[in-house]
């Protein structure tokens, strides 16, 4: 079975009927290597042809779908039809025209891309690798009408699929050669995975993962006729969404939605995916809330990326409380030395501002909640409020793995009894794309039965356990430190030596437990010539990612949402102090080791004491 995106029974409320047997066809009669696109922008100019089909072996089609009835078309030429409707005689552009139109564009964009043209020396040299086709579907004429009405003089036979062709009847083989009839030639190369990839990339913009090393190559300030500077921004190595993720960010339908997904399975792309179609779809502001204030920064400039700072609210959950209070003139608490005590006082300032109608309920289009399982119960109950009704778009993405805070008092709650009503819109993501094996065994092996999976529903927080999706790297490297300054200077020296052999500094990661440990770490990064940026207070925090390539010094809490290429994690053999409860410690380091997508090291002080469990210390 073919996979279709968005999935068909998203798709149906906005289907006509030709294109509900089209789609059904799809994917019941093509095997699993074909991949649909329904009504998906694509490419640079956002075109929407009614189907993109991709194969390895076949490359790509483009299908415009016509619910036309013979005598509704009044004249059609190889240019334009001309059809009867309630409003009158309407002048359309030949669909054959427009799918071709679509289909060369896409072809052109995909030539500028170096590793999906033929290399130098062959005899295409230049031109793309990937096929491409285009063809009609009048999907309520028979052939006999097709050929009674001699309308293969504007639109050639074997360029359009007809009624009969859509038959239940209509066996696989037979359904499968007419599309390659579509196809203009065939290479004979077929498209490799990471070609498969790069393809999408230059498709769906909305499908690549931004980063320092990825920028998006259609911002506003790119032109979009610029060969040569395309070529020479274009990594070597891209990264878009994989398919499942694809298709659930593009079948999000409309109501509350609850998103469960492992450490690196990807939630925060698909927050950024929600983000970019709602801001196409709603007039009224998009608010994304998290808990930490460096999770925030980066979002902030993930979406700044995407141009949709304008429409796109991002702030930490006590920042937004803080804005309630201010924009509605209602005072704020006295900030003391406990602040704590101040956060939690200023939340219940905002609850009762929202209960008794000093602040307003309903004020935002869409609301979307990253790492929700940081937020109290109340504090979703709160948040649930600020959706606009006739909108009713609440998206909330959830691991109860990484719950790093409340401790052990942390109680056990319902979505339905804090306002989200997502019991049969919950979707489970259990693979981690992020970490290499190697890196998600020894995290997974520290955090020991943490991760063993709840039996929970889709009403309730619950454990998911992860699972690797295959990617082989280094295994991580454990070091052994005499004392806390011999932990900081290997450090320093392990990242300056990685600079010195081209690794981008945005991409390392040095994440610390205490803040002693913290300054030695800093002071020994600096002495090295290191450049380095340093999240330890909220203004540092919130200008994280800014400036010119530097490595990263954050806190374990710090760093949850965050990813890196390097991770250094420090501090593994601390003692902890009595009173922080071990399980808690464990999710934090579980937090700290996967943020490493290639390499990690995990640095211990005296042997390794504090080590949580005998599985952590076999890995190690």
């Amino acid at each position: 079975m073919a996979t279709l995106i968005p999935s068909r029974n998203q798709c149906l409320p906005r289907m006509t009927s030709g294109e509900r047997r089209t789609a059904l066809r799809l994917e019941e009669q093509l095997d699993e290597d074909y991949l649909a696109w329904f009504d998906v922008p694509i490419g640079p100019k956002q075109r929407q042809p009614d189907f993109v089909v991709l194969h390895p072996n076949r490359g790509l089609l483009v299908l415009e779908v016509k619910d036309w009835k013979l005598d509704t078309v009044v004249s059609i030429d190889k240019t334009r039809a001309v059809l009867r409707t309630g409003r009158g005689d309407v002048t359309v552009v030949n669909p054959l025209l427009q799918a071709r139109a679509y289909a060369l564009e896409l072809n052109t964009v995909l030539q500028r891309d170096p590793a999906l043209v033929f290399p130098a020396g062959h005899l295409l040299q230049g031109k793309s690798m990937v096929p491409w086709g285009h063809g009609v579907v009048l999907a309520n004429v028979t052939r006999a009408q097709f050929e009674a009405h001699e309308l293969g003089h504007v639109l050639p036979e074997h360029l359009v699929l007809l009624r009969d062709d859509l038959a239940e009847s209509v066996d696989r083989e037979a359904f499968e050669q007419r599309l390659w009839d579509l196809f203009n030639a065939h290479t004979g190369h077929p498209l490799s995975l990471p070609q498969i990839d790069r393809i999408r990339w230059h498709l769906f913009p909305e499908v690549r993962v931004v980063s320092p090393m990825q920028p998006d190559l259609w911002a506003d300030d790119q032109s979009q006729n610029d060969t040569a500077a395309i070529e020479q921004t274009l990594p070597d190595l891209i990264r878009v969404m994989d398919l499942q993720q694809e298709q659930l960010a593009r079948s999000l339908g409309e109501g509350h939605r609850v998103i469960h997904g492992v450490a690196g399975s990807g939630k925060t792309m698909i927050l950024g995916y929600r983000c970019l179609h709602l801001a196409r779809s709603l007039s009224r502001p998009i608010l994304v809330l998290c808990y930490n204030v460096t999770l925030a920064a980066r979002l902030e400039q993930l979406i700044a990326a995407r141009g949709l700072q304008a429409q796109v609210s991002i702030r930490n959950f006590h920042g937004w409380c803080h804005d309630m209070l201010r924009t509605y003139r209602l005072p704020k608490p006295e900030q003391g030395r406990d602040k704590s005590a101040f956060f939690e006082a200023m939340v219940e300032a905002v609850i009762a501002g929202v209960e008794g109608n000093a602040i307003p309920r309903g004020q935002y289009g869409a609301v979307l909640i990253d790492e929700g399982h940081d937020f109290e119960p109340r504090w979703l109950q709160l948040i649930t409020q600020m959706v606009d009704p006739s909108t009713n778009s609440l998206l909330l993405l959830y691991d109860d793995a990484q719950a790093i805070y409340g401790g052990p008092k942390r109680r056990r709650f319902s979505f339905k009894s804090v306002g989200i009503q997502a019991q049969g819109r919950t979707t489970i993501l259990r693979l981690n794309y992020r970490n290499t094996y190697e890196i998600l065994a020894l995290a997974k092996a520290f955090a020991g039965d943490l991760l063993d999976g709840d039996d929970g529903d889709d009403d309730t927080p619950h454990v998911i356990a992860p699972e690797s999706a295959g990617r082989h790297g280094p295994a991580p490297q454990v070091i052994d430190c005499d004392s806390p300054q011999h932990e900081a200077e290997l450090i320093a020296s392990q990242v300056a030596d990685l600079i010195a052999n081209g690794h981008d500094p945005n991409q390392i990661g040095v994440i610390w437990r205490d803040y002693a440990h913290a300054t030695r770490i800093e002071k020994a990064l600096r002495r090295a010539g290191v450049p380095l940026r340093c999240a330890t207070t909220s203004r540092d925090k919130k200008s994280l990612f800014q400036g010119p390539p530097s490595v990263k010094l954050v806190s374990a809490h710090s760093s949850k949402g965050l990813e890196f290429e390097s991770v250094f994690v420090s501090g593994l053999g601390r003692q902890t102090k009595a009173e922080e409860d071990p399980v808690t410690e464990a999710r934090l380091m579980y937090v700290a080791m996967t943020r490493a997508m290639t390499r990690l090291w995990v640095l211990r002080v005296g042997g390794g004491e504090g080590v949580r469990s005998a599985a952590a210390e076999s890995a190690l």
